[in-house]
């Protein structure tokens, strides 16, 4: 065999070694050049990716407030009945006189000045007479959210040029919204109802506390199962099961389950969890089952291939002064392959987090307007809100959809930070 079939032909005054010599350089060189460019392409999306989130987004942290004095009119309040009241009316009285406007025999005018105004300040003032009655007859300050479109047009993603038949606001609505801030009746500030506020069908009173608690809860019911069982299955596979038929048909299956899609375990969810086993539907309890089905594979995949990192001196070395097998694996080969366990582990409870498909399927994806009172209450979770939003018509909710996605990518790269903490630890420790 010559020198040319090996791929190399010499120049002359250069050797054949030389040649290839030169030839494994440039294929090293090339090989780096196309790293680098795959880093490059992928950083390039992920930037596009969250530039995007963000972008869209930031918005919903900043919310616009009206402060409002509001004379409780006596006459339209009846003390026998509080709760039947039309408290937005009374505050569109007050905004109407501030604004110089008389309403008409059709309520037409309350009715376009309630369209500003958030229906959070009606509830205040019915909080206020629910509390003290001697508020009858005079004038209270509140102060609350605008609507979400009123705070879209302060925001400036509802723009005035727009024609006024492809808005929600007409120029009138615009024009006391100008007179109002203008008066120094609406400020900005930061967006906390946001995030100590639940979901609701109104875009300015909608939040995410809700859906953060039942994911949290989940969470905790899927670690609770899956990293347990998960780390105790691979350490009876890894170092104590006998290597035979049986086990190898065990490992093909844990294999393949790892890659099922996760629909599939809702479906498993829904028949084993839902209908025969009667656990409530859309509750973190069977939402945390579910994924913890889900995330048991990659669990024991992940603990496995710890624990083959272990050198087999450490073994050898337990074995020989005399410590069991269950001594070794327990006292020396687990604690050095933890930080590789509790890095797959929490890995895998990132996945879970994010996965909406089989929550679906065991009914969270209903509206919850509140925290969940309890693993068997009614819940929602951070992914399932931000699909509810996303398929909501009024403009604001896509806005907030954006903000959920953020805080969802605030809680994985915790969670994430939290497995690389926990992996130094534990290298530190051993």
């Amino acid at each position: 065999m010559t020198d040319a079939t090996l791929g190399a032909v010499a120049r002359p005054g250069q050797s054949a070694a030389e040649a290839r010599l030169k030839k494994r350089h440039r294929a090293e060189r090339l090989f780096k050049a196309q790293g680098i460019a795959a880093i490059v392409i992928a950083m390039i999306f992920l930037v596009v990716l969250v530039g995007r989130v963000v972008g869209q987004g930031y918005t919903t942290f900043q919310t616009h407030t009206i402060s409002l004095p509001v004379y409780v009119n006596p006459e339209r309040i009846d003390r026998t009945d509080l709760t039947g009241v039309n408290y937005d009316y009374i505050v569109a009285e007050a905004v109407m006189k501030k604004l110089g406007v008389q309403d008409d025999d059709y309520g037409t005018v309350s009715s376009e000045v309630m369209e500003l105004v958030s229906t959070d300040l009606g509830f205040q003032l019915l909080d206020m007479v629910k509390a003290d009655q001697s508020v009858i007859g005079k004038t209270v300050e509140i102060k609350g959210p605008l609507k979400a479109d009123a705070d879209l047009y302060f925001k400036g993603e509802m723009k005035r040029e727009t024609p006024e038949g492809d808005r929600k606001l007409t120029n009138i609505q615009l024009d006391w919204l100008d007179k109002l801030q203008g008066a120094g009746m609406v400020t900005s500030g930061f967006n906390t109802a946001f995030f100590t506020n639940s979901d609701s069908t109104e875009p300015e009173q909608a939040g995410v506390l809700g859906a953060v608690i039942g994911s949290a809860m989940m969470l905790l019911i899927t670690a609770l199962i899956a990293v347990p069982v998960g780390v105790l299955a691979a350490v009876y596979l890894e170092e104590f099961a006998p290597k035979n038929r049986w086990t190898d048909i065990i490992e093909v299956n844990i294999n393949n389950l790892a890659a099922v899609p996760s629909i599939v375990y809702g479906l498993l969810g829904l028949a084993l969890f839902i209908n025969w086993l009667n656990v409530p539907r859309g509750s973190p309890l069977v939402g945390g089952l579910v994924l913890a089905l889900m995330a048991l594979p990659t669990v024991i995949i992940a603990t496995r291939s710890a624990l083959k990192a272990v050198p087999p001196s450490i073994r050898e070395a337990a074995l020989g002064v005399g410590a069991s097998k269950t001594q070794t694996v327990f006292h020396h080969v687990l604690p050095l392959a933890m930080p590789g366990v509790m890095t797959g582990a929490i890995l895998s409870l990132a996945h879970a987090l994010g996965e909406t498909a089989p929550l679906l399927m065991i009914g969270m994806v209903s509206f919850v307007p509140g925290v969940p009172d309890g693993l068997t209450g009614a819940a929602t979770v951070l992914p399932v809100q931000v699909f509810i939003w996303e398929n909501a018509s009024e403009a604001a909710f896509h806005e907030r959809t954006a903000a959920a996605i953020i805080v969802l990518l605030v809680f994985m790269i915790l969670m994430n930070a939290a497995a690389v903490i926990l992996r130094r630890r534990f290298e530190r420790r051993w």
